[in-house]
């Protein structure tokens, strides 16, 4: 799979279509834990008027697989190529951590012509699943480029049944039914993929039914070998009115006849400031909240309680909430107003602790916003449960 990066300098049309989930349902909170609330990001920067450069990646993830502790170190690489019309270069190439190293070409990259950075896992940290980053900041590219660098280590071989039966539906091996991507850019789209495996004694064809808008998902190679494996990828496309957490769902079809459970691929849609124009950019909203955390107290079971955070907006720009998701489903939004610019008000949620267990509850809410300096806002609330 070739995947094409290009540096955007001018605003540019939405061309999606199609529609999705706006508001979160109960399948999504409940499937919030289970995916990584995302970190607040760095504001949208000013468009320069300059060339754009064009890279292509064989891959941005790779995936090692099920590996073992005696595997020892794990090395892979990322090939990219030049298919604009100036040189590039590699400024850096970042690792989220002292277990992974790297090695990057430091000469320049003609049009044309490509280079290879390679990393290596130091398979230290025994039987445990990882996920790093190499964040590579290139010439021309506005923003850094994340590779992934992934797999499960085990302390010792595994069969194949062990490996997917966790999630496996009928004879369709999976080692969860439960799947997440990367954040999704407005515009844009985002796919994932994962190994599943056939553990019938006859070769297994699958398809979908019942998928989710803006989804598709598909298996290679398809029929599955009996005893092998295959890759199954996700892609999710944005769509104009969908933001935030949103939970999409595909209904298995082995060997036609449709299973009677789901799959869910869970994407954060958030604004693409690439797509904003200089001038938008430099005027838009600027949410300043008077507190990002706001303690409620201590509480018997079963109390109601309402959480306000105040703000102001001081950008020239109106202030807008996409959406507003939280890791609990305990917390929900009652009122999530519009700010004017230079104007003030306050976001409601409403805290139903029935079912939060006894003793300190943190809860994180997450809101998607239209503002370029604020993309994502975390706020948090803590309430002590009594008996």
């Amino acid at each position: 799979m070739k995947i094409t990066f290009v540096a955007i300098f001018s605003a540019l049309a939405l061309s999606t279509c199609g529609s999705g989930r706006s508001s979160a349902s109960n399948t999504e909170a409940a499937f919030v834990s289970a995916v990584s609330m995302p970190e607040e990001e760095d504001g949208a920067l000013p468009v320069e008027a300059e060339p754009q450069a064009m890279i292509e990646w064989d891959k941005t993830v790779h995936d090692f697989g099920d590996v073992s502790v005696s595997d020892g170190p794990l090395t892979c690489s990322f090939t990219l190529k030049n298919v604009g019309s100036e040189a590039i270069s590699i400024f850096e190439v970042v690792s989220s951590c002292g277990c992974t190293g790297v090695e990057f070409p430091k000469s320049r990259i003609e049009p044309g012509k490509s280079a290879t950075i390679s990393a290596t896992y130091k398979n230290e940290d025994g039987p445990t699943a990882f996920d790093k980053t190499l964040t590579v900041y290139i010439s021309g590219i506005r923003r850094p480029v994340v590779l992934r660098l992934r797999g499960v280590v085990h302390d010792k071989k595994l069969s194949m049944k062990e490996l997917y039966s966790p999630g496996k539906i009928g004879e369709f091996g999976l080692k969860t039914r439960r799947f997440k991507t990367g954040n999704l850019k407005q515009g844009l789209s985002v796919t994932e993929t994962a190994n599943v495996a056939n553990l019938g004694k006859k070769p297994l064809t699958v398809s979908f039914q019942d998928v989710s808008p803006n989804l598709s998902v598909s298996v290679s190679p398809n029929p599955i070998p009996v005893g092998k494996t295959a890759q199954i990828v996700f892609t999710v496309s944005s769509a104009p009115s969908v933001y935030g957490l949103n939970v999409y769902t595909a209904t298995p079809v082995l060997n036609g006849e449709a299973a009677s459970d789901v799959l869910e691929v869970a994407a954060w849609t958030q604004e693409n400031f690439a797509l904003w124009s200089r001038d938008a950019i430099e005027k838009g909203a600027i949410p300043a909240f008077d507190t990002s955390t706001l303690t409620l107290g201590s509480v018997k079971p079963g109390a109601k309680l309402m959480a306000e955070f105040p703000l102001a907006n001081r950008g020239a720009s109106s202030f807008h909430i996409h959406k507003a998701d939280s890791d609990s489903p305990a917390l929900k939004a009652v009122s999530l107003p519009d700010i004017k610019a230079g104007g003030k008000g306050k976001l409601l949620f409403e805290l139903d602790t029935a079912s939060l267990p006894a003793g300190d509850n943190v809860i994180m809410i997450s809101l998607t916003t239209n503002s370029p300096q604020r993309p994502l806002v975390n706020l948090f609330v803590t309430v002590e449960i009594t008996d």
